[in-house]
């Protein structure tokens, strides 16, 4: 039987490690997200300082119900940094997306996102035995848009007018994958980015 994408777990690197979340971690990231003030980016969903802990509970809320498994990512200090998540979980057919990311800027642009990304995505191949794994953006986060295909992955399509962002503009959504057979080339790349020597 294939383990369920939902049972929390802890995933460790050099660069940071990826905890459940849980309610204490909300002071902590509502320091960590005014480092970029991240929630003034109109392209995305991040939560403002004082919205902090209802976020945590509508993820924990999510997890509850088998369809998103969230995490709080530390620096190498342990010093929460930024969150993400396991989310639009299919345990039936083993796909699983990562998205609802977001990070304090001191950390963005450096080997924490890359190592992050590495520890998900063997998670899921590996242990999850997931057959792909999604990534959604906005079509104008080019930031994100460009560390997705940095990762290797590859531009699935554009959902025209997916959803209404809070600011009552319709979003296009990029979506792109990784499926299990592309893992070991992704992974081979994804271990030489984290151990070439940097500027």
């Amino acid at each position: 039987m294939l383990p369920k994408i939902t049972a929390p777990i802890t995933l460790t690197g050099t660069h940071v490690s990826l905890v459940p979340l849980a309610a204490e971690h909300a002071p902590a990231l509502a320091e960590a997200v005014q480092d970029g003030q991240l929630w003034q980016l109109w392209y995305t969903a991040v939560p403002p300082p004082e919205g902090m802990a209802a976020e945590i509970t509508r993820r924990l809320g999510l997890q509850a119900a088998h369809s998103m498994l969230p995490f709080a990512v530390l620096d190498a200090s342990g010093t929460p940094v930024g969150m993400t998540t396991y989310m639009n979980i299919d345990n039936a057919q083993q796909r699983v997306e990562i998205g609802s990311t977001w990070y304090a800027s001191r950390v963005q642009r450096g080997p924490l996102n890359t190592e992050a990304k590495r520890l998900l995505l063997g998670h899921a191949f590996e242990q999850l035995q997931c057959i792909a794994v999604e990534f959604r953006t906005h079509r104008f986060n080019h930031q994100s848009r460009r560390a997705i295909e940095r990762l290797g992955a590859q531009m699935d399509g554009i959902l025209r007018n997916h959803q209404r962002a809070s600011n009552g503009t319709l979003r296009d959504t990029v979506v792109y994958s990784i499926t299990a057979d592309e893992w070991p080339t992704v992974r081979a790349h994804l271990d030489f980015q984290l151990t070439r020597p940097r500027a």
